[in-house]
Order: C-alpha cells, then structure tokens, then sequence
C-alpha cells in the first residue's frame, strides 16, 4: 500500500520559519517525484515545489529562494524547510507522487497524501 504522510505544518508569525516532511512508503523512492502543493481557501491548488532523480528540484515564483526542497532517501522523506514566510504562504500543504518527471499535470500524481495545514499571521 502506497502512503504520503505529511507532517509539520502549524501556526508561525510573518517572518518564521516551519519545516515540512513528507513520508513515503510503498514505492520505490527514487523512482518517483515527490511535489508539494498548496490550496489556499477560495484559491486553486498549485505547485510549490518539487524533488525528483529527473529533475533535480523545481521552485514556484512565489516561494523560490524561500523554500528549500530536500529528500532524505534512507528515510523515504522530502523535506519542505519554508524560511521567511509570508501571510500568503497560508494554505495546505499536501505532498505528492508520481512516477519519474516533476513536469506533469497536478491531475496525473497517482498518490496523495493528506494535508497540513500551515498558518502565517501578520
């Protein structure tokens, strides 16, 4: 059985810091690429970063040289270490995987796991 299991998200002032994992098991990790999305409330989900052997890591506009991806791949996790947040950056952060390239539709990740809610204040 395939699982993503994200962790990590919470409340943080503007400006804070939070570090995000995601868990994969049941699949051959370094087979697969690994991308977090995002869905703010009223706001269509969209890519925020993603990890993969194909592609190495892929930024968003709106979080490159903010966010950071990472993957340990002893532990089967893709880290998400988010610094200097903004209010914006509130939504929830679901991880996702899909076989080889980063470069798909949103629709074409075969698993999902369940999301974490990350809150920014002002």
């Amino acid at each position: 059985e395939v699982q993503l299991q994200a962790s990590g998200g919470g409340l943080v002032h503007a400006g804070g810091s939070l570090r995000l994992s995601c868990a994969v098991s049941g699949v051959t990790f370094d087979d697969y690429a690994i991308n977090w999305f995002r869905q703010a409330p009223g706001r269509e989900r969209e890519g925020v970063s993603c990890i993969s052997s194909i592609d190495g890591r892929i930024y968003s506009e709106a979080v490159k040289g903010r966010f950071t991806i990472s993957s340990d791949h002893a532990k089967s996790t893709v880290y998400l270490q988010m610094n200097s947040l903004k209010t914006e950056d509130t939504a929830v952060y679901y991880c996702a995987a899909a076989r080889g390239s980063c470069h798909r539709g949103q629709y074409e990740y075969d698993y999902w796991g369940l999301g974490t809610q990350v809150t920014v204040s002002s």
